[in-house]
């Protein structure tokens, strides 16, 4: 699974402190973060994603998940185990659950992903007119182009051969001619923003902990390849 804000997965991010998984299929994972005070919100994210993740694997009976030295790691770990919901987990505090962050979080990673698919493309001559004419079954296959069709799918939005390249990440709609430039520039600045919060909490984390997660390095070689 990934983080829901990075758009990276958790191994490669050095998120997963360790994770077993007995002969008779009891799983246990134990997660950590960069800072004691990350977003209650945004860790209840991952602490879900990652109990819904490993539950659905074939041969796991049990999942226990368990976030390590955060502030609000026993509401966020009883209420993933009690299957709660964020409200419920954080009674008194929360006033909604969490699909609208979670839906603003992949619309952020279609915005970034758009300029990853684009950039090449600009590199090899296209102009911001070509771009606005191209459909997804026009731009040459990688693992941009895949990843971009997967978070726009996740979000209900255009992802076929026949969509729109540049499209509204909220209407889905082919953006207008005149959009465009602010709308690769909007591109490319939530991109750039996302690898820089990446890099600092990788950095962070290596500060706090001096081990790496598990399966961070193997991940990271697959990703480089």
């Amino acid at each position: 699974m990934r983080d829901p804000e990075l758009d990276e997965p958790i191994t490669s991010l050095g998120f997963v402190a360790s994770c077993t998984v007995s002969a008779d299929g009891d799983a246990e994972v134990r997660l950590r973060l960069p800072t004691y005070f990350c977003a209650p919100n945004f860790a209840y994210l991952m602490v879900a994603d990652a109990y819904d993740a490993v539950s659905a694997q074939p041969g796991v009976r049990s999942t226990s998940v368990v976030l390590e030295e955060h502030f609000a790691a026993d509401a966020i770990n009883g209420g993933v185990a009690a299957q709660a919901g964020f409200v419920r987990s954080f009674d008194g505090e929360a006033v909604a659950e969490l699909d609208g962050l979670r839906a603003d979080f992949l619309r952020k990673a279609v915005m970034a992903g758009t300029d990853q698919v684009c950039r090449p493309l600009l590199a090899a001559g296209r102009d911001q007119a070509a771009l606005l004419a191209m459909r997804l079954g026009e731009v040459p296959p990688s693992r941009a182009l895949t990843r971009l069709r997967e978070r726009r799918a996740e979000l209900g939005l255009p992802a076929g051969d026949g969509a729109p390249l540049l499209i509204d990440p909220v209407t889905g709609s082919r953006i207008s001619a005149d959009a465009v430039p602010l709308h690769m520039r909007k591109a490319r600045l939530t991109r750039t923003s996302i690898e820089a919060n990446s890099g600092i909490c990788r950095g962070m984390l290596r500060h706090r902990y001096a081990t790496p997660g598990q399966g961070e390095a193997a991940e990271a070689a697959e990703e480089d390849q």
